[in-house]
């Protein structure tokens, strides 16, 4: 009975998690750029009560195992890159990738991040940063007589300038591609940082190597699907449910063993 006890409690464990990750997609359903993400299982161990292919008491032999298993266990956090829906917001500073790319950020301790978060602002000297203050890189900076920016879908910058009759060229956007994004850290604020799993950056200009387009004046927003989220969650409870079912009979059963008398 303990043994069911374990198991079942591992279940219970295993559906927590699934919980927690599917109130942190449904928490993150506005969130800029967001990712939504899984959790994948395992199952443990099995004890082996009979091995296929013995002999069995008349001889012949035994054509499958008899086994029983040990519980579940989370194995992996993943997240799917599918792209968001696009929304438009006229704000010439919102970028959308449209693509498996990703904008490369310098932190203050002089790091890289990346993210897919395009809503980016002007710091006090014109220069593009994140909603925290960090810096788009490659540095771009905007002048401030510049009565209007735009960005072509290749990632060049371009600034109408008073008493200019064609727009000036003021830098060039990159973006960083990740042979395994499954792979990359995510550190909070948006921003994801590279690992050994995820392998180095692959830098290009947009529209090239597949890293995507720029998309100025939209959006890219959250992948979450909030009704196939809470399916998953009533499916979640129902196992919980189920597993803690499990608990309560193996306590009974054991209840009962307990109550023997000779």
């Amino acid at each position: 009975m303990i043994k069911a006890m374990r198991t079942a409690a591992s279940g219970m464990h295993a559906q927590q998690l699934n919980v927690d990750n599917i109130a942190n997609n449904l928490a993150n359903v506005n969130t800029t750029g967001f990712k939504r993400g899984r959790i994948e299982f395992q199952d443990i161990l099995y004890q082996k009560v009979r091995t296929a292919g013995t002999s069995s008491a008349e001889g012949s032999k035994v054509p499958v195992d008899t086994e029983i298993g040990y519980g579940v266990r989370p194995v992996a956090s993943t997240r799917n890159y599918q792209q968001g829906t696009m929304t438009a917001t006229e704000n010439p500073l919102d970028l959308c990738i449209e693509g498996d790319g990703f904008f490369r950020i310098l932190m203050p301790d002089g790091s890289y991040a990346y993210t897919r978060d395009g809503a980016f602002k002007l710091s006090e000297d014109g220069t593009i940063v994140t909603a925290d203050g960090f810096l788009l890189d490659p540095e771009i900076t905007i002048p401030a007589e510049a009565s209007s920016i735009s960005v072509s879908i290749d990632g060049l910058v371009s600034a109408i300038l008073p008493e200019e009759s064609d727009p000036l060229e003021i830098g060039q956007l990159e973006l960083a591609r990740f042979i395994n994004p499954q792979g990359l850290n995510a550190i909070g604020r948006n921003l994801f940082t590279e690992s050994t799993a995820s392998g180095s950056p692959l830098t290009y200009n947009p529209s090239e190597g597949g890293a995507g387009r720029i998309v100025q004046g939209y959006l890219e927003l959250s992948n979450v699907d909030i009704v196939t989220e809470m399916v998953n969650m009533i499916v979640a409870q129902r196992a919980y449910e189920i597993n803690s079912k499990a608990i309560h009979t193996s306590d009974e059963m054991s209840a009962i063993v307990n109550q023997l008398r000779r």
